[in-house]
């Protein structure tokens, strides 16, 4: 939005991500939008105010997910253990995909597999459709298999982004598990083996108990923890990150705890080139429109032409 209120986005909100142009710096996370149409029902809530939308994590075949309980609200943030419920890249692709307006807004594959083989049969697939990008989530933290056993292994995740590479010339997105030793050496194999850019990070790993019962309150015991708690370790990472991916001149997406400009802001000073929402729309599903309209105040303030002056700005003492 602009200062007058009109739906028109400000134009120094553009920003370029892996040859793409996004109307905001905004992309909203996977997950959390279902397959693009759950948040057209808002009232008040358009593509349009968004750069880029994740779609759901998508397997080979469907997948029916975990066992209640799925979420659980913990004190600044949320445990979720859905475990990739999905109908399947087949249905995404041929009866899901169709239907979405991509003149709106960018659409981004979120690519998932408990084999290398399944994320190349993904990932094909979603390379012979209309997607504008495809994320490769190594680092999900509520599955069994695959997920973080992948992400958390430098090389383990260089072989999963070098076979998909291979099968797509779609730009092609490593989404990082916080889970790991060192996040900035993952990242580097990822770019060495293809990664057009980087998502950091996936949420942490964590869990809660019922004391009365005595038991696990997630079915799968543990869950993945967004949500303002992680904004700190989100930063830090996204800033370890940059120190390598600027060097190739590779984008990334930054997300964990973003809730309001102030938060995308402090992301795109520590280097990251898009912010990714996600727990916030939750509780404010337009929260979006806030976000637009903070960088825009903050660009005038500081008397900037394009939120790319923000990307890496941060100053050392």
């Amino acid at each position: 939005m602009v200062a007058d209120g009109s739906n028109k986005l400000d134009p120094r909100l553009t920003t370029e991500f892996c040859g793409l142009q996004l109307a905001s710096p905004i992309v909203l996370l996977s997950g959390c939008v279902g397959f693009g149409e759950e948040y057209t029902r808002i009232e008040g809530f358009s593509n349009m105010d968004v750069g880029a939308i994740c779609l759901k994590g998508t397997t080979g075949k469907l997948r029916p997910g975990n066992p209640p309980h799925r979420v659980y609200e913990t004190p600044d943030g949320m445990l979720n253990a859905i475990g990739l419920q999905n109908p399947g890249v087949d249905t995404v692709v041929d009866n899901i995909l169709p239907d979405l307006d991509f003149s709106e807004t960018r659409f981004i594959a979120n690519a998932c597999g408990s084999t290398i083989e399944e994320y190349v049969y993904v990932t094909e697939r979603f390379n012979d459709s209309n997607i504008d990008a495809i994320e490769i989530n190594i680092s999900c933290p509520n599955v069994k298999e695959g997920g973080v056993s992948f992400g958390n292994d430098p090389d383990m995740s260089a072989r999963v982004v070098e076979a998909c590479r291979k099968v797509t010339t779609k730009p092609l997105i490593a989404k990082l598990s916080p889970n790991q030793t060192d996040i900035a050496y993952n990242a580097s194999r990822c770019i060495e083996a293809g990664a057009d850019s980087l998502a950091v990070i996936n949420t942490l790993m964590g869990m809660a108990i019922d004391i009365e019962k005595r038991q696990p309150i997630i079915g799968n015991v543990q869950g993945g923890l967004s949500g303002p708690a992680i904004k700190p370790i989100a930063l830090l990472k996204v800033k370890q990150v940059y120190e390598v991916a600027r060097k190739h001149n590779v984008p990334i997406i930054g997300q964990g705890g973003i809730c309001n400009a102030t938060d995308a802001i402090e992301f795109l000073l520590a280097g990251a080139t898009t912010v990714g929402i996600g727990t916030a729309l939750f509780y404010d599903p337009l929260v979006c429109i806030d976000v637009n309209q903070g960088i825009s105040d903050y660009l005038t303030r500081h008397e900037m032409t394009s939120v790319g002056e923000l990307i890496g700005a941060l100053q050392h003492p």
